[in-house]
């Protein structure tokens, strides 16, 4: 017996010490394999607004130099742009400048640099600097157009294998403030998060809104991410690992594609399309209600299990998530279904324990032109209600 105890008791520990070790990780972006010694520039002049973040992410990009080899030299002297003091960094990151800060000499240098093989790491309001410059507007890929106030949205992740990606969920929810930019960089960049504007008030550049991409560009390498204005960012793990994984990538001490990909992500397919449903509780509630874009008006079933509320596509669709924008009355349990015909009905994904509100859900690419939800347990002595049921795929 005591023998037993005090394998389990070490089992324990090792456990414990594996998690302790992924929660510093995670803090810290600490990197698996250690990279060779290399230097970083970081670069925050400002000519226009001053973000109150910039010493938060300086402190934020030397404590992960300190962890991962690399060493930061932080700067708002624009006089350092010369061709032979560049030459010493594998990567310049802008963090958060805004307006012109270079000069037509310092620019040269800086496109000899990237011309050479150097990388280049843009933060937020890297999109707001020197738009009068078009190499630089190529090199970060948008320019900065407009943001509503400071408010948290659900970042759609589309690439889930480039290094600076890898460890972000499909759907992650964070607070930061979102940019809109005026081109989508898309065509010559790969697109490798997203905003959903249908999360947040005051996007302006519908289903496909990129906020972090990255690229390959006239021999050397770009990153940049929209995200990145709070104090907060600085010390959230997911954001320090994703910028981590930018700064490695560009300096090239881990691969990732960054090929340009004209495919965006899922979109919103359900919008005005013909709905349909197992019943109405009267006709102001048509399962049309559901599809229409309208938060004031829903479908509403009748009072009773099982009902379902089914949307026709058109044509046979990749579809790979459901939004469902609950009213009072909710399902407690249901199943998300797809079919091809009509007739046969496959289930993607089950939920018995939804709490109402918005259920946002991912599930496996899958190929239908139906998607139903067949609620199977009503929440309240009421009907199932939805404002809102969106589906999305390509």
């Amino acid at each position: 017996m005591r023998s037993t105890l005090r394998r389990a008791g070490s089992a324990v520990l090792i456990s414990a010490a594996l998690a302790l070790s992924l929660m510093v990780s995670l803090v810290t972006g600490v990197s698996q394999a250690a990279d060779p010694p290399y230097r970083i520039m970081v670069f925050s002049k400002t000519a226009g607004f001053r973000h109150d973040s910039i010493p938060a992410g300086i402190q934020a990009l030397r404590e992960l130099g300190s962890a991962n080899n690399f060493t930061v030299d932080a700067t708002e002297d624009a006089a350092r742009f010369t061709t032979t003091n560049l030459a010493q960094y594998k990567v310049v990151v802008f963090l958060n400048t805004t307006g012109d800060v270079l000069n037509a000499t310092q620019q040269t240098a800086f496109e000899q640099y990237i011309g050479s093989g150097g990388g280049y790491v843009g933060v937020h309001a890297a999109a707001d600097t020197e738009y009068n410059w078009p190499f630089y507007g190529n090199l970060v890929g948008a320019y900065f157009h407009s943001h509503p106030q400071i408010q948290q949205v659900t970042v759609r992740v589309d690439d889930l294998s480039h290094p600076s990606t890898a460890h972000l969920p499909a759907a992650w929810v964070r607070t930061d403030e979102l940019y809109n930019y005026r081109t989508n960089p898309r065509s010559d960049a790969k697109v490798l998060a997203r905003l959903d504007e249908s999360t947040y008030t005051g996007g302006n550049m519908g289903a496909d809104h990129p906020i972090v991409w990255c690229k390959n560009y006239q021999g050397g390498r770009a990153w940049y991410s929209g995200l990145g204005h709070t104090q907060q960012s600085y010390t959230e793990g997911n954001f320090r690992t994703m910028l981590l994984g930018g700064i490695r990538w560009v300096a090239g001490m881990v691969p990732g594609d960054c090929a340009p990909s004209t495919q965006p992500g899922p979109q919103l397919l359900s919008r005005g399309r013909p709905a349909t449903a197992s019943s109405v509780e009267n006709a102001s509630y048509g399962a049309g209600n559901a599809v229409d874009g309208n938060t004031g008006t829903r479908w509403s079933s009748q009072f009773a299990d099982p009902q379902w509320i089914s949307v026709d596509l058109g044509q046979v669709r990749s579809v790979s998530r459901v939004r469902l924008q609950w009213e009072a009355a909710y399902g407690r349990s249901y199943r998300i279904e797809t079919s091809e015909n009509n007739s046969t009905w496959s289930t993607v994904n089950t939920q018995s324990a939804s709490d109402g509100g918005v259920d946002d859900i991912t599930f496996t690419a899958t190929n239908a032109r139906y998607v139903r939800v067949f609620g199977t347990a009503r929440a309240t002595a009421w009907g199932y209600s939805l404002f809102e049921f969106d589906v999305y795929g390509t």
